[in-house]
């Protein structure tokens, strides 16, 4: 470990946030200097070998994580933006790692650049009102911002995660949510009451009284419940954890602020080690856990993919929910298999074949371009408001982990695992995949030259060279 340069600035900001101690005593606590912990915090130094040990003996850090997460997310990334026809070749994939472990400040800027680019050729395209017509030219939205804030962070905010425990398991057992939620309103003069409201609404706050749609489904009740107690009663932690990420913008502090909130209420809902032991022993059944835990199958399924707390972590899936559209509004993966950033999904997973099989579970084996092989699951959650006229949202949801953790999957029952051609050839996205014979591309990747023989007579019309 001594010989590897490792930067993980963010690790050690939130390691010290964690133990409650300023940047001179968390720096006597590592054996450095305080310019030196500054230096290493953003990532314009590498961890030293003996603060890399302190962190493993005082503060009980797994420093397995702290080479991998950000350089390995940042190397896909870099890998589709370089695919662009814009650069003459793709650097070697040695070398982008390189670049993701001793650079990657320099590896983010160079990723906020091309998403510029992007937005500029796509605004161009779409012939839309002219870049920085109000003379403001961000480097990414807010949304974009908050989202690669979760998922640079392993979907996984440990401060958060353990109030939320806490807050669910105040004897070490956990408890009536709903009644704990209620109470933590009461104690702050606010009193819940359910209401017959319109379709569209969840609940209304007037004054100090929290009217709940008795229509709504109970999951979803439950959930802004606790969304609620998070903004009242774990403010200064939300707060304190937004200072560290340090967003650009207060809109993106905004709305990172609502994704805390919902984090707390998850954690609540479905409290770490309670969660983790039931995963494990019901073999990840979504519907057993949805029951035991009074959440929803989307919900069950996005907690999944947070499970990665230091000492105590399950299995790594990945989780995305897309649209009827195709397009991915929720994605997060703690396996080897990055979504597409700068395009959409590969048609042929499974999580699009769910819109046509309501209400049944999909299994998928599938292997991707690097010869990693999944078990993927997927299903429709339709979302409905509680009356006729109202509109249903309609999405599906895939969760999937590498065959080697499939063992822990109630869903890889009856699957023969060890058979090649059982598994079908995925990959990220078509601009970037290399699958020469794909009969569901889209359009060719933009880093291979193209032939267009004139006696084709094929699903495509050009071959890849």
């Amino acid at each position: 470990m001594a010989t590897q340069k490792i930067y993980a600035g963010s690790a050690l900001r939130e390691t010290r946030a964690r133990a409650g101690l300023t940047q001179k005593r968390f720096a006597e606590s590592l054996g450095v200097s305080l310019p030196y912990l500054s230096q290493m915090e953003n990532n314009h130094r590498p961890i030293s070998a003996g603060a890399l040990l302190r962190l493993a003996q005082e503060f009980g850090v797994d420093l397995t994580t702290l080479a991998a997460g950000d350089a390995e997310r940042m190397v896909i990334d870099m890998q589709e933006a370089l695919a662009d026809p814009l650069f003459d070749a793709t650097p070697p994939l040695a070398d982008l790692r390189l670049a993701a472990t001793n650079a990657p400040v320099l590896a983010r800027a160079f990723l906020d650049l091309y998403r510029v680019h992007r937005q500029g050729q796509e605004r161009l395209a779409a012939m839309d009102q002219a870049i920085g017509a109000d003379g403001r030219n961000s480097l990414s939205t807010p949304w974009e911002e908050v989202r690669d804030f979760f998922h640079y962070c392993d979907n996984y905010i440990d401060a958060v995660d353990r109030a939320a425990e806490r807050f669910a398991c105040p004897d070490g057992k956990r408890q009536d949510p709903w009644q704990l939620a209620v109470a933590a309103l009461a104690k702050r003069g606010i009193q819940v009451q359910l209401s017959e409201m319109p379709a569209n609404s969840v609940f209304k706050r007037i004054g100090n009284q929290i009217l709940v749609n008795a229509a709504t489904e109970g999951p979803t009740r439950l959930f802004q419940l606790l969304h609620l107690v998070a903004l009242e009663h774990q403010n200064d932690l939300l707060e304190a954890t937004l200072d560290l990420a340090r967003f650009r913008s207060e809109t993106a502090r905004e709305i990172a602020r609502v994704g805390m909130a919902n984090y707390f209420a998850g954690a609540a809902l479905m409290p770490y080690r309670q969660f983790l032991a039931a995963a494990q022993t019901e073999r990840h059944d979504l519907e057993r856990l949805s029951h035991l835990f009074g959440a929803s199958l989307e919900q069950v399924a996005h907690r999944l993919s947070t499970m990665q707390r230091p000492g105590s972590k399950g299995v790594p899936f990945f989780f995305v929910r897309v649209d009827q559209a195709g397009t991915i509004t929720k994605r997060h993966s703690a396996t080897r298999l990055q979504f597409a950033r700068f395009g959409g999904a590969c048609p042929l997973w499974n999580v699009h074949q769910a819109f046509e099989q309501p209400g049944r579970f999909l299994r998928q084996l599938a292997e991707t371009p690097d010869g990693v092989r999944y078990l993927l699951l997927s299903r429709d959650v339709s979302k409905h408001a509680g009356a006729f006229n109202a509109p249903v949202r309609r999405f599906a949801i895939g969760l999937g982990c590498e065959v080697t953790q499939a063992e822990g999957m109630v869903y890889a029952d009856g699957l023969d695992l060890t058979k090649p051609r059982v598994f079908d050839p995925i990959g990220i996205s078509c601009r970037i995949c290399p699958r020469p014979d794909c009969h569901q591309r889209s359009v060719p990747p933009i880093d291979r030259p193209l032939r267009i023989p004139a006696d084709r007579n094929g699903p495509l019309p050009y071959e890849i060279a």
